[in-house]
């Protein structure tokens, strides 16, 4: 990849611990805790150091509307991450999905989740559509009528 595109590229990893904590106003104690905690997945070096892309300052922020705005608290955000249909997202076969333990689980992030379906195994989570959800920071009813139909206002 070009220099100019990688620049370009949201996913790509650009920004050290403590700059992405001074971009989104956040401590890096907390960011240390929301990657402990699956919440975010930055790229990590090879001599241990992560380093934040675009995607990923976006995402700290989203988790900090959550947080400021909405008053959730940090199970809360792990649990509406958890709620992300996956499967509709990438999309995925159905036979994926019966052996993904994202498609069951309430409590965990796919990102997260130990056992992956085929499509999901070599995948790089950092990169995938549904971990780039936050870009837009929408709440979970917009982006569910992405994928379902909007009901009928007549009365029948």
């Amino acid at each position: 990849m070009a220099p100019e595109t990688a620049l370009n590229d949201p996913t790509t990893p650009l920004f050290p611990l403590r700059v992405a904590a001074e971009l989104t106003k956040t401590s890096v104690y907390a960011l240390r805790q929301y990657v402990d905690l699956g919440l975010i997945i930055p790229f990590r070096t090879p001599t241990n150091r992560y380093l934040y892309s675009k995607t990923d300052i976006q995402r700290i922020l989203c988790i900090r509307r959550h947080l400021d705005e909405y008053g959730l608290n940090i199970a809360g955000i792990r649990a509406l991450f958890a709620q992300v249909p996956c499967w509709l997202v990438k999309p995925c076969p159905i036979e994926d999905c019966l052996t993904c333990d994202a498609y069951t689980s309430v409590i965990e992030p796919c990102w997260q989740v130990t056992v992956k379906g085929p499509t999901c195994q070599q995948a790089d989570c950092r990169t995938c559509n549904v971990y780039r959800l936050p870009e837009k920071c929408q709440d979970l009813k917009t982006l569910f009528k992405t994928f379902t139909p909007t009901p009928n206002n007549s009365q029948e």
